[in-house]
């Protein structure tokens, strides 16, 4: 990688002004943990607003012999400013600079060691540095110490001391700190569970753009977590998360919210502006009413009088209210469940070329409603043609199976990098196996183990369990006994019972 420099007319470097940028630097460090594109974007505007070349700035650093000088020039070099990639130099650099008891340096030195960067990993020194920095009150320090006695990094996993540091750091302001904190409160780990304080410190979270927080503030509407059920609300922070980036958040909304194109969400305002127009005659307000009465913006839900509006709206054509409906008949909401009737309208608006019906006239011909299977191939690539990753891992299993096509284990593994790309956490993982059985094409070890790391960190217990095995026995990444140990309790946390026999295995 060649190294990052900006800018053309720089005022000279001077002890004031890199004082002025450690001070700024540090102040960030002690409000979140360490990510490394946003740090270094920060490093980088930093150096800019005051006017300095990033190459000057290391010429002068380079000349220095005081510890806070010595940690930023190591920031230089890990965050490849100003200078060429050098891991080995940044290490270097924070060493001399922990030793000379620099607090933040001792931070980067114990994550270098956890990470193996510029030096061989170890868990035990990674461990020693955060808990040097963080007792001698680096804010930072605390949140990894924290991580370490939770995740048992490079020490026994101890809860109580988890939440213990994690208090420390979030009374400083640190925001890494309250969002640990808050999943501590939400599930009852290290202190009594109160959904209510998870909720406040998710909502606080949640406004300063945090997009984990705004995902979890989600789900704590979704599910009435410390508050009540609020899906409008739901929607709202989980469409915030995935503008920030936050992929499960938009996996939650394609999976649990109906079409609802131009509703407004004011809550009672919106209410009587639908009711008014309905009353008046307006078939797309008869449709919007009926999704206020069947989400309850506004007013209490009322399935049944959802059902009546959307009837009437779709039985003038709106093909909205149509594909809700289809919802209401096939959980039986609001009306008798009647899955043949929502197979029917679904089926229409599929013929009219409507995406979405596409994949759902699928999955009811997969349930055997309408029972035709190789019409089940049909609809499928009707949806997978428009890049649904649904459909396309669907596309997937019928190929591998032999369901409805001829068997065909290449377009089948297509299609499943093809969802996979799309970001199906389960297409993820089924590429992962394939790469690590070889089962529809060569092994490789190494791409098996970056596919499961993509599907475990989004929840796929499978994933996990097979991550946990690749450290274990070191393939397709360096043998990790600690990592093998946490991603076996992830699986085994989430049910999955040959993790826990791998985790007694490595824990004897």
């Amino acid at each position: 990688m060649s190294k990052i420099s900006y800018g053309s007319t720089f005022v000279k470097t001077n002890y004031i002004i890199v004082q002025k940028l450690i001070k700024v630097i540090n102040r960030k460090h002690d409000k979140e943990s360490i990510n490394f594109q946003d740090f270094q974007r920060f490093i980088n505007q930093q150096i800019l607003e005051l006017n300095q070349s990033s190459d000057n700035l290391v010429k002068w650093l380079t000349k220095q012999v005081n510890p806070q000088y010595i940690y930023l020039l190591g920031l230089l070099y890990y965050y490849n400013i100003g200078t060429e990639e050098n891991s080995t130099k940044a290490f270097k650099l924070f060493l001399k600079a922990s030793e000379d008891n620099y607090l933040t340096a001792q931070v980067y030195l114990g994550k270098c060691y956890y990470d193996g960067f510029g030096i061989e990993s170890n868990n035990n020194l990674t461990f020693n540095w955060y808990q040097k920095s963080a007792e001698n009150d680096s804010i930072i320090g605390q949140f990894y110490l924290g991580n370490c006695y939770e995740f048992g990094i490079g020490t026994a996993k101890d809860i109580i001391k988890s939440v213990h540091w994690y208090k420390k750091a979030a009374k400083s302001g640190n925001k890494s700190a309250k969002l640990y904190l808050a999943n501590c409160f939400r599930l009852g780990k290290g202190v009594e569970k109160d959904e209510i304080k998870a909720f406040k410190y998710y909502e606080i979270l949640a406004k300063q753009e945090i997009s984990d927080a705004q995902y979890q503030l989600g789900n704590c509407y979704y599910n009435g977590i410390g508050t009540r059920i609020d899906k409008i609300q739901a929607k709202c922070w989980y469409e915030k998360a995935t503008k920030n980036g936050n992929i499960i958040a938009k996996d939650n909304l394609l999976n649990h919210y109906k079409k609802n194109k131009g509703v407004r969400r004011d809550g009672r305002n919106a209410f009587e502006f639908h009711k008014l127009l309905a009353e008046q005659g307006n078939i797309n307000a008869k449709f919007q009413l009926g999704y206020c009465y069947d989400e309850g913006i506004g007013i209490d839900i009322n399935k049944v009088k959802a059902f009546e509006l959307y009837k009437v709206a779709a039985e003038k054509g709106n093909s909205e209210a149509q594909y809700n409906l289809s919802f209401l008949y096939e959980l039986g909401e609001g009306v008798d469940k009647n899955e043949e009737k929502a197979f029917e309208i679904i089926k229409k608006l599929a013929e009219k070329g409507d995406l979405d019906a596409n994949y759902k006239l699928a999955y009811y011909y997969n349930k055997g409603i309408g029972t035709e299977i190789n019409k089940v191939n049909y609809w499928y690539h009707k949806a997978a043609e428009n890049d649904n990753k649904l459909a396309l891992y669907k596309l997937g299993e019928f190929y591998e199976l032999d369901k409805g096509v001829d068997k065909n284990e290449r377009r089948a593994f297509e299609f499943y990098m093809k969802s996979a790309d799309q970001g199906y956490i389960d297409a993820q993982y089924k590429v992962g196996y394939i790469y690590n059985y070889g089962t529809q094409i060569d092994i490789d070890k190494e791409k098996a183990f970056n596919y499961f790391k993509m599907a475990a960190e989004r929840g796929n217990v499978d994933a996990q369990y097979s991550l946990a095995s690749l450290y274990e026995r070191g393939e397709g990444a360096e043998k990790n006994i600690e990592n093998a140990i946490y991603w076996y309790e992830k699986a085994a946390e989430n049910g999955c019972r040959e993790a826990e026999k791998g985790l007694n295995f490595l824990l004897k």
